[in-house]
């Protein structure tokens, strides 16, 4: 977000900066009791937007970013269903201020006024279900509204946004609030009983009658002034309990009794509505505000059960999209064979091999075997070398070929004389062979009959399958 500060010296008006900067007006959206709003057109990219241009001026650039309104926005921003602020413009000569939002195609009064049939269920369900997103949004970031209303709830196609938030306050401000703040037909009990001593709950009462409205398409509590706004709470409503009202008596400072009125009921206004519906605007539209449903409630109450599902469904949906795929797993079927049993130090090491084609088979450069051949390779070195044992079985002073050079060998007794660890044997003419068995024992054999020959005690160290490549 901008902001676009005009010098005192500008001898131009505020709407001829609007134009030759950077917007273009193309026509009137609305007026209210604070401001008009312009549709208007940025002459640099075409799009659209909105131009909120406040009737109050303003003295100073301070003054103007004090504006609660504006702070608000700027700490709500951003989220899908509370309108975007996008620029400030501010004229410092005139006073003028002008807020650049996001263009909306029409607000719900305008979507239901004049209709003759009831909107479809999975649209009003669809609506209201965004408006207590953005209400809970603004309560959670500590603001309350105070003018819900459906003059304030923009939409454009299936979207909807919370707007106007001049008359927000903090909930952590002190009270007494303003008494007359809220549109009537919109306005909770507390606000009409009590000397400015209500809450952020004043928020759900109103949210309650837009969603009556919506449903039957006329206002829930059309009262002409603040006495029969009462008077029609208690017509549907029913007067509330005694201790109830005797908390607004004590915040009132004044004694009012009211006659005793069982209400006619949500129900009968509303025939063809779904009872979760009429037991939700019941919950919104509770008299005492410490009873009254929070909008994070609302949100998890059984009429916005199909909603909640479509919604953790997408966020499934995108969060997959998002993450890489994990690698495929390659589930391979040892053959086993009669000649060859496999040990769990064989099976780690073919797994172990297994995982490592697996990360090579993932890259997009390197081609690797497929995994079969792999494995049937690993079995003819297997082979080779148990041949290998057999052929130099004969000659008991051979050792077996080593093909990893330097390969370890764990000798069956300890000594530290005896080396355990060989170089890799090369064919070669000229290699001298180690004498078998036999002739080492008759050439170093002792010529004292006393003695015993070390060679009855001990046997040769047994080559590990390891030293051997496995």
């Amino acid at each position: 977000m901008t902001l676009i500060e005009v010098g005192r010296n500008e001898k131009k008006t505020f709407r001829m900066n609007l134009l030759s900067q950077k917007y273009r007006i193309l026509g009137k959206k609305g007026e209210g009791t604070f401001s008009e709003v312009l549709k208007c057109q940025n002459i640099k990219d075409g799009t659209y937007c909105a131009c909120k241009k406040m009737k109050q001026t303003y003295d100073s650039l301070e003054q103007v970013n004090n504006l609660r309104e504006i702070q608000a926005m700027k700490r709500l921003s951003p989220h899908a269903n509370v309108i975007d602020l996008q620029e400030i413009i501010f004229d410092k000569k005139s006073g003028c201020l002008m807020l650049i939002l996001e263009l909306m195609d029409m607000n719900i009064y305008e979507l239901i006024r004049g209709k003759r049939h009831y909107l479809p269920e999975r649209k009003v369900k669809n609506y209201m279900y965004q408006l207590l997103k953005s209400v809970e949004h603004m309560h959670r970031n500590g603001i309350f509204h105070r003018d819900v209303k459906p003059e304030n709830i923009l939409i454009k196609e299936e979207v909807l946004k919370l707007a106007d938030f001049g008359s927000c306050r903090s909930v952590y401000s002190k009270q007494p609030y303003t008494e007359y703040i809220s549109t009537r037909w919109y306005r909770a009990p507390e606000c009409l009983l009590t000397d400015g001593f209500y809450t952020y709950k004043m928020d759900m009462w109103s949210v309650g009658c837009v969603f009556f409205e919506i449903l039957s398409l006329h206002p829930l509590f059309p009262g002409s002034n603040e006495v029969d706004q009462i008077n029609k709470i208690h017509d549907v409503m029913g007067t509330p309990d005694p201790a109830v009202l005797n908390k607004f008596k004590k915040s009132r400072g004044m004694n009012f009794n009211f006659p005793t009125k069982k209400g006619t009921g949500i129900e009968r206004l509303l025939p063809n509505a779904s009872p979760d519906s009429i037991e939700l605007i019941y919950k919104m539209c509770t008299y005492d505000p410490d009873e009254r449903m929070t909008a994070r409630q609302a949100l998890k109450h059984p009429y916005f059960k199909e909603l909640r599902e479509a919604e953790k469904r997408t966020a499934a949906l995108s969060k997959s999209k998002v993450e890489e795929p994990s690698p495929r797993k390659l589930n391979i079927v040892e053959p086993t064979t009669p000649e060859v049993e496999t040990t769990q130090k064989e099976k780690k090491s073919i797994k172990d091999s297994d995982s490592d084609v697996h990360l090579i088979a993932s890259l997009p450069k390197p081609q690797s075997l497929p995994v079969h051949h792999l494995y049937k390779s690993k079995k003819r070195r297997h082979k080779r070398m148990v041949e290998s044992q057999h052929q130099y079985s004969s000659q008991a002073g051979l050792f077996p070929k080593v093909p990893v050079q330097n390969s370890s060998i764990n000798p069956s007794y300890h000594t530290k004389s005896f080396p355990t660890s060989f170089s890799k044997i090369h064919n070669s003419s000229d290699m001298s062979l180690l004498p078998g068995i036999p002739s080492t024992y008759k050439t170093h054999k002792s010529t004292n009959k006393t003695s015993k020959n070390i060679f009855g005690q001990y046997q040769l160290p047994s080559l590990d399958k390891r030293g051997a490549g496995f």
